[in-house]
């Protein structure tokens, strides 16, 4: 592997650490901090990743006209100063300082992941692209694994903003890592030499990449059974750390052992779950990771049954969403960059995150409308596991026969 998708790696583990100290408990903050209801929170949840999501297919473009690394390293800076200044409103108990920093966190990020993408594509191709992106995600996970066990225990003790401040000095200490040790890709190389654009290019405006993904039926297809399906995979950050701890009583403290759980799982079963994955597939692992999501979320229905078991249960379903999130992961990093044309790497990337994100960013505020109208577990997560039917009609019965076979391989 390229030195510098393995360096791309370490940093994940530093800028993942950073962000899990405080972000997986932004819900927690506007809950029990601020009183808001489940329904305001839901809902600030989806405003908060408007923004993102209008800017990600930008940055996907910018990543393949501007380099990869020049807005690689941009964005990692700003989300630093971001979660820096969301841990000053905090300390001032400020709902729209804080919803405004963590607004900039995640349009930071949006144009970090296309660029990221992007990159770690041009380093690695077929089979080892999808090894490739599998372990950032393990170092990502690794990071995340720390952070969230420390934050857990730390906002007990020295309260959100003390760990928002820490937070941010160590997403400055992943960035100045990432901006010292990363080296120009082939891509960016070709670019700032003057040479053409890679075979397979479009003219260089904005137009003719939209125009190039509006008439690719098979990608759009893909972005849309993946956009439904997160309606219900999407309730696994922020709508289920709410719910334990609010509704099941789980403290912070164990709530951070559940998602250390989750990061450590990641670390230990990602390769090996990759290495199965390799020469199936793309369209029947992203099938079977959605599956697992539902079995997961279905699992905490069963609380209404074995209420002594609640701490059991609560940690089986992080278990089985892990699985599918492993599972899911594959595809997800891998199909969209499959499916591009060589020049317009970034832009599909970002195409991708922004049509899935529809998805992502709405499923808090169903999430929150759930959680207010029922208290049911079994009508909570039953209501909210349904678009995952419709996600898996269009993944098998439209994507699967269309899609090209060496695209669709892992």
């Amino acid at each position: 592997m390229d030195p510098n998708v393995r360096w791309l790696g370490l940093g994940a583990v530093v800028r993942a650490t950073g962000q899990s100290l405080i972000l997986p408990y932004f819900v927690l903050y506007l809950r029990n901090v601020l009183d808001l209801g489940y329904a305001e929170i839901g809902l600030l949840t989806t405003l908060v990743g408007v923004t993102p999501l209008l800017v990600v297919s930008l940055a996907g473009m910018l990543a393949d006209r501007s380099g990869r690394r020049p807005v690689l390293r941009v964005a990692l800076l700003a989300e630093a100063f971001a979660v820096l200044g969301a841990a000053a409103a905090m300390q001032d108990h400020s709902l729209v300082g804080v919803v405004a920093f963590v607004v900039l966190v995640g349009t930071a990020g949006s144009f970090a992941g296309p660029a990221i993408s992007a990159y770690v594509a041009d380093f690695a191709e077929g089979s080892e692209r999808t090894t490739a992106y599998t372990w950032v995600r393990i170092g990502w996970n690794v990071g995340f694994s720390v952070g969230v066990l420390s934050g857990g225990a730390l906002i007990g003790l020295l309260g959100f903003a003390p760990v928002g401040f820490a937070a941010g000095a160590t997403l400055l200490g992943s960035t100045a890592l990432l901006v010292g040790m990363l080296g120009p890709s082939r891509y960016d190389l070709d670019r700032a030499a003057g040479r053409p654009r890679p075979t397979g290019s479009t003219a260089p405006g904005l137009r003719a990449s939209f125009r190039l993904m509006a008439r690719d039926r098979v990608f759009l297809a893909v972005c849309a059974s993946v956009a439904i399906a997160q309606l219900s995979i999407g309730q696994w950050s922020p709508i289920l750390p709410l719910y334990a701890n609010t509704v099941l009583g789980v403290p912070y403290a164990i709530l951070g052992v559940a998602l250390a759980l989750n990061g450590v799982l990641v670390v230990v079963a990602q390769a090996p779950t990759t290495h199965l994955a390799i020469g199936h597939r793309h369209t029947s692992v992203l099938a079977l990771g959605i599956l697992l999501y539902v079995a997961g979320f279905l699992l905490l229905a069963t609380v209404a049954l074995l209420p002594a078991l609640v701490l059991a249960i609560f940690f089986g379903s992080v278990i089985v969403l892990t699985m599918g999130e492993n599972v899911l992961s594959i595809p997800g990093t891998t199909l969209p960059s499959n499916l591009a044309p060589a020049a317009e790497i970034g832009a599909y990337n970002g195409a991708f995150f922004a049509i899935t994100g529809v998805g992502q960013i709405v499923a808090p505020t169903v999430g929150g409308l759930v959680l207010a109208a029922t208290a049911s577990p079994a009508v909570t997560w039953g209501v909210l596991m349904l678009p995952a039917v419709p996600a898996l009609l269009i993944l098998g019965l439209y994507v699967r026969p269309r899609i090209n076979r060496s695209a669709d391989r892992a």
